[in-house]
């Protein structure tokens, strides 16, 4: 058996994603999605500046890159030569260690390969790995990816290295300590190679967060739709899971129906509350009155529905949108102030903040912390009066708090996509989201093509709207519940 650097990561992230790599249909495989094509193209683009900052004199493995052997022996041949740095270096490990009888073959692919003082089979040197990766911090598939280079080269060169290198986001240094990882390492590639020698899929487990970027998503989303699987109720995390496993509740139906005493028992009764609560909602697709304690949701004459677009990589936030709502005149209007260029930024600032100025008493609504977090930033970096942030700020209203903290809604997620899409608020391009949106504003930057422009500002025009059809549901839901 086989078993890359690649396949690891992926047991690292999510066991089932490197069974279905290694065994699964290709025709049950989505597509690359245009933000993951985004992600590759601007790591490739990393490496590349790294590269030319840090290690311009590198010497690059020449050969064909599909063909593992040669890029091997050429590796090893400059290793012997002691060059200072390789590039695209590729190493081999036979092992039959990790299973009796059963023979395995390592193979690791480091960004680069760097010379150190000391002793190795060669003489007196050595050879450390440097991991390029495009994330802010050193995240722990990273660091045991980094162990798992240092457990191939003491097997190649006598020499275990210390420590290796990861270079993150904004060039950023980040030393992993072998004898730290290399116990944790020797766990996972047990595991691993225990796990993919039978080919027996493992069972399906929802994640947002991590799944909503596997190719594999749709297919295992349809299983766990089909099993009714926990892992589609909000507040069911892998280890309230096996809790919940070990007490016999396997479905949305047991969870809604058994004791919150016995479940509290491992998980505690408030936590065995909320998750029942939340079954129920679901088993009975309605929504529940969670807290009866009175919420100040305002309404308003003129009221403001916020929503912002970003662009991650260029810390850019390029569109603040708005939707007013004027009751007396019964209308609504978006109004968006957009950069078209990064160079515009400040501009929109100043005018998204003279036109929440026009109606300092309206209530400014929106759905998640990053519009009070982005608020901040904004300010502060074009050095806006604390106290005209203040009195700004003060107007915020968030609903996903005040939906969160209320109300059991029959949904797989509290994103507002999910709520208003219950709720049969519609956005006019289906499958259009956030990530879509860098990517759109990328594909903007790149042609001066208008209609990516158009794309963004019609989806945040409806978040705008969601936000709205939101809060007049939650008003009237809270009102009737408390009647």
């Amino acid at each position: 058996m086989i078993l890359t650097d690649a396949l690891l990561l992926d047991f690292k992230r999510c066991q089932r994603r490197a069974y279905l790599n290694r065994y699964g249909d290709s025709c049950d495989r989505d597509g690359e999605r245009d933000f993951l094509l985004k992600l590759r193209t601007e790591s490739q683009r990393h490496v590349l500046e790294v590269l030319a900052q840090f290690y311009p004199n590198h010497h690059l493995v020449a050969s064909d890159r599909e063909d593992r052997e040669a890029a091997f022996q050429e590796t090893l041949t400059l290793m012997a030569k002691g060059v200072d740095c390789i590039y695209q270096g590729k190493l081999r490990l036979e092992n039959d260690s990790l299973l009796p009888s059963y023979p395995i073959t390592l193979w690791g692919s480091p960004h680069l390969l760097i010379k150190r003082s000391g002793q190795s089979r060669w003489g007196n040197w050595y050879y450390a790995s440097v991991s390029i990766q495009l994330g802010r911090r050193p995240k722990p598939e990273y660091k045991i990816i980094a162990a798992f280079y240092a457990y191939l080269l003491d097997a190649l060169q006598g020499t275990l290295p210390a420590f290796s290198q990861i270079v993150l986001r904004r060039q950023n240094h980040y030393s992993v300590s072998t004898e730290e990882w290399l116990p944790r390492l020797e766990t996972l590639l047990s595991e691993c190679a225990q796990i993919l020698r039978i080919p027996e899929e493992p069972e399906v487990f929802i994640s947002r967060q991590r799944c909503s970027l596997c190719q594999w998503y749709r297919h295992c989303y349809g299983i766990a739709q089909s099993q009714r699987h926990l892992s589609l109720v909000p507040g069911v995390t892998p280890s309230r899971y096996a809790s919940l496993q070990s007490l016999g509740v396997t479905t949305v139906e047991t969870l809604a129906s058994t004791s919150t005493l016995e479940m509290g028992e491992s998980m505690g009764r408030e936590v065995a509350t909320l998750l029942q609560q939340q079954a129920l909602s679901i088993v009975e697709n309605r929504a529940i009155r969670r807290s009866v304690r009175t919420v100040d949701i305002p309404s308003t004459e003129i009221e403001l529905y916020f929503d912002i677009e970003a662009e991650p990589e260029r810390n850019l936030d390029y569109l603040l949108g708005i939707v007013l709502r004027d009751r007396r005149q019964q209308k609504t209007e978006f109004f968006a102030f957009l950069a078209q260029g990064i160079e515009d930024e400040a501009r929109i600032w100043q005018e998204f903040l003279d036109f929440v100025q026009r109606y300092p008493k309206a209530p400014i609504f929106h759905y998640s912390e990053y519009e009070v977090e982005t608020i901040n930033r904004l300010g502060k970096l074009y050095r806006t009066p604390r106290r005209q942030l203040d009195r700004l700020l003060a107007r915020f209203v968030d609903l996903h708090q005040r939906v969160t903290s209320t109300t059991f809604c029959p949904v797989e997620s509290y994103s507002l996509k999910a709520i208003a899409n219950w709720l049969g608020f519609r956005w006019r391009e289906a499958g259009a989201s956030g990530d879509q949106c860098v990517c759109w504003y990328d594909q903007w930057l790149m042609t001066g093509d208008r209609k990516f422009l158009d794309l963004i500002l019609g989806y945040n025009e409806d978040d705008c709207l969601a936000t709205l059809h939101l809060k007049d549901w939650l008003v009237e839901f809270l009102e009737k519940s408390e009647q």
